[in-house]
């Protein structure tokens, strides 16, 4: 028998005949990360692992009632294409399920289904932008960079500041909107689980809107924003959740909204996400997801419609789903608040929404056992071999200062585990030599 393995060239070799696009994409940041990490949990070591932006299902189950229309949906052999836009059902379950969370009310037309949000979000830039165009977003953020680099677009990237939850203010977006075509925005924002101040947010939805009278008077194509609203159930505290729609309704015009049931519902496997805006856009996006396969399971489509319209049960998961969330965000960020409050160079932001604290290990500059700390990266390490601790940088996530601020994500860990690491953290943070102001 022939060995394959014998015919095959080195990597090298083979990317020497492929395209420059496919040699220029860069490989997932966070599963290079999950690597290290699963490679520490065969050595058998004790890890509370932050990394993942997803739910351990013994932690968080999907809804009873969701499972219970999946398993009826494949006994009823729900089992054949969808419709390339979703099953129709399930677009009317949205449909209502949007104008009863958020006031919004649109017609069935404004509505294309998904095997989850990524699709949606490459959908929105490969529907916008040719080649050259220029799209504009915030850093950190997720995969903007790496779906600008797909469509070959200009990308400005606007840098966030702790103080505003990493958001840059409108102000920031005002010099690029006369060039740009696509604007992006995720609010609550992974990594950093702020939330956009509704202020802030009308005042950018305004500036399109304006922008767009201009470019109508002239001839020009618009600018659109694509709102990623993924996480919009999950808001603690004061937070509050907004939409441009809802702000300033004369932007539903420009605006796509992105949503789906892998966040509120802790149904990340399921792969059922969608995208709702003008209904011209929305079809053209359809056309094009359904050239390349982009469906949602029908079983699951099916489900999600049935349980999206059992309002009981969607408020019941709700209930406890965000308030056990809320309660490992807070547990993480009072262990930060006590190590910061005795003298240790740690920072964190309140939880304000998703499943993410932004953390900052303030350790660029000191020294362990002799050897500078030169980046974040080098803090990832020494938080994974030191603490115990798995973490993913924020330049994962395309922001570039090597300032120690973190993602950390509750959803695959449980309150004990939190507990636990914080004097594996403590020990490790103690011992780091800071180097001394001068």
């Amino acid at each position: 028998m022939r060995e394959a393995s014998e015919f095959f060239p080195a990597p090298a070799e083979t990317d020497a005949s492929l395209s420059g696009l496919a040699t220029g994409v860069v490989g997932s940041e966070i599963l290079k990360i999950g690597a290290d990490v699963r490679q520490a949990l065969a050595r058998g070591e004790k890890l509370l692992n932050l990394t993942v932006g997803d739910f351990s299902p013994s932690q968080f189950p999907i809804p009873r009632r969701l499972q219970e229309e999946i398993d009826r949906a494949y006994r009823e052999h729900e089992t054949n294409y969808p419709p390339s836009d979703g099953v129709l059902a399930l677009r009317e379950a949205v449909a209502e399920f949007t104008e009863r969370e958020q006031g919004l009310r649109y017609p069935v037309e404004s509505i294309v289904i998904a095997g989850g949000a990524r699709p949606i979000l490459y959908g929105t830039y490969r529907t916008i932008l040719d080649r050259g165009d220029t799209v504009v977003y915030s850093v950190p953020s997720w995969n903007n960079n790496h779906y600008a680099h797909l469509m070959e677009a200009r990308a400005i990237e606007l840098e966030g500041e702790r103080e505003n939850g990493f958001f840059p203010k409108a102000s920031a977006f005002a010099p690029h909107l006369s060039e740009a075509r696509l604007v992006v925005l995720n609010s609550p924002m992974n990594p950093t689980g702020t939330v956009v101040d509704p202020a802030e947010l009308a005042r950018i939805s305004e500036m399109i809107v304006e922008e767009n009278a201009r470019r109508e008077r002239a001839g020009r194509k618009a600018v659109f924003l694509l709102y990623d609203q993924i996480y919009s159930a999950l808001h603690f505290g004061n937070a509050r959740r907004s939409s441009p729609p809802e702000l300033v309704p004369e932007s539903f015009r420009y605006t796509i909204l992105l949503d789906g049931i892998s966040k509120q519902f802790a149904a990340t496997g399921l792969r059922v996400g969608w995208a709702i805006g003008p209904p011209g856009l929305i079809r053209r996006m359809r056309d094009i997801l359904g050239h390349v396969g982009a469906w949602a399971p029908k079983p699951e489509q099916v489900a999600t419609a049935r349980f999206l319209r059992d309002t009981a049960a969607v408020a019941e998961h709700r209930r406890q789903f965000t308030a056990a969330l809320q309660a490992r965000l807070e547990l993480l960020y009072e262990m930060f608040h006590r190590m910061k409050a005795g003298g240790l160079p740690v920072d964190a932001i309140a939880p304000q929404g998703a499943i993410y604290l932004s953390a900052r290990f303030d350790l660029v500059g000191g020294e362990i056992g002799g050897a500078e700390i030169r980046s974040n990266e080098e803090i990832r390490k020494l938080l994974l071999e030191k603490a115990g601790l798995a973490a993913v940088p924020f330049q994962a996530f395309g922001y570039k200062p090597e300032t120690g601020w973190f993602r950390l994500s509750v959803g695959a860990v449980s309150e004990q585990e939190i507990r636990d690491a914080e004097p594996r953290l403590r020990a490790l943070v103690g011992s780091v030599k800071l180097a001394v102001a001068s």
